[in-house]
């Protein structure tokens, strides 16, 4: 906020609180020209009007009020730039990126200013830290097994009219499926199932592979795809060539010119797609290039979202979440992911 807007809103609020007090203060007076309880002169419909003062209790109430007011507005931010006595903020301003939230709070800290966000997650901390760092020492395929025979075992108690305690499998999921709520629906969607560039997380379709270990690794350190353009090199007809032959190899009805055309250059392809085609997941390659044979798309796979892959390239980025949600969490997190895909 700029000096001008800032003494702005300072003058017209403390003008505010001026003008409420005065006008609390005329009000106790008795400018009425007759004593209390007696009648002003006034009739309307058969009532009269007498000269009585405001409810003690009301008046009190004011006065609290407005010092309250004027307490508020010393002690903390929010009148214009003022910063408040407290040193009291809701959170670290200006923040844009992780490594500025961090320095931030550790200076917050140092300067003994009161961060309302920052002991938010203090208070998080200890109060679920230990439950997420006994979770995480059990294996993710226990976490999941242990999930599923709890469900079982919860649905015999139930027709039994019985109680059933949570497994450690039951909550890890749970708290999994809220952490994907927060932190990933935003991009895979609530029901896990992607859009488009935006992978389905609860098939068999992995673009790294869908092993407890490799999806942890995703989540810890990210990926970043790199699928380049080749306009250049295939120009306007290599492009329809090769899109013919990419959707044939999923079983499309194609022209089988243009097809057997691209074939003769997928050789350009093959170092990340595999000759065949099946992807780096299927060869044990790094890159994270798809499947091209099973008519599961992640831009789409019309013959126009195939060229404009071809002509434009690919960047998709996931973000990692080491330095954001913690091994543990992430943990939790693998599991919940990794349940998505398997058969219940």
């Amino acid at each position: 906020m700029t000096s001008f807007w800032s003494i702005w809103v300072i003058v017209l609020t403390l003008a505010c609180l001026i003008i409420i007090f005065s006008l609390l203060v005329w009000n106790l007076k008795n400018y009425a020209g007759v004593k209390e309880g007696e009648d002003c002169g006034h009739e309307y419909d058969g009532i009269t009007e007498l000269n009585n003062p405001l409810p003690k209790w009301w008046t009190y109430m004011f006065f609290a009020t407005f010092v309250w007011s004027v307490y508020y507005l010393a002690a903390y931010p929010g009148l214009g730039n003022w910063e408040g006595l407290g040193k009291w903020t809701s959170s670290n301003q200006g923040i844009t990126s992780l490594a500025e939230s961090k320095e931030a709070s550790k200076q917050a800290a140092e300067e003994g200013r009161y961060v309302k966000l920052d002991k938010e997650y203090e208070a998080a901390q200890e109060r679920f830290g230990p439950i997420f760092n006994k979770l995480a020492q059990v294996p993710v395929l226990d976490l999941v097994e242990s999930k599923f025979e709890g469900d079982a075992a919860q649905q015999v108690a139930l027709e039994n009219g019985d109680k059933h305690e949570q497994t450690d499998g039951q909550l890890a999921l749970e708290i999994g499926q809220r952490l994907f709520s927060q932190n990933c629906a935003q991009c895979h969607g609530s029901d896990a199932r992607g859009g488009t560039g935006f992978p389905n997380l609860t098939d068999k379709d992995w673009l790294y592979g869908g092993s407890v270990d490799k999806i942890k690794e995703t989540l810890l350190y990210g990926r970043v795809a790199a699928m380049p353009s080749w306009s250049a090199a295939l120009g306007e007809q290599g492009v329809k060539e090769m899109t013919a032959h990419v959707l044939s190899l999923s079983g499309r009805t194609v022209n089988q010119k243009d097809a057997a055309a691209g074939a003769a250059k997928f050789a350009m392809c093959a170092a990340c797609h595999g000759a065949d085609g099946k992807g780096s997941v299927a060869h044990n390659l790094p890159f994270g290039a798809p499947n091209l044979t099973d008519n599961i798309w992640l831009y789409g796979g019309s013959q126009r979202a195939v060229e404009e892959t071809l002509n434009h390239g690919r960047a998709g980025v996931m973000p990692a979440w080491k330095d954001i949600l913690g091994e543990d969490k992430i943990h939790l997190l693998t599991a919940y992911v990794y349940s998505l895909s398997q058969d219940k």
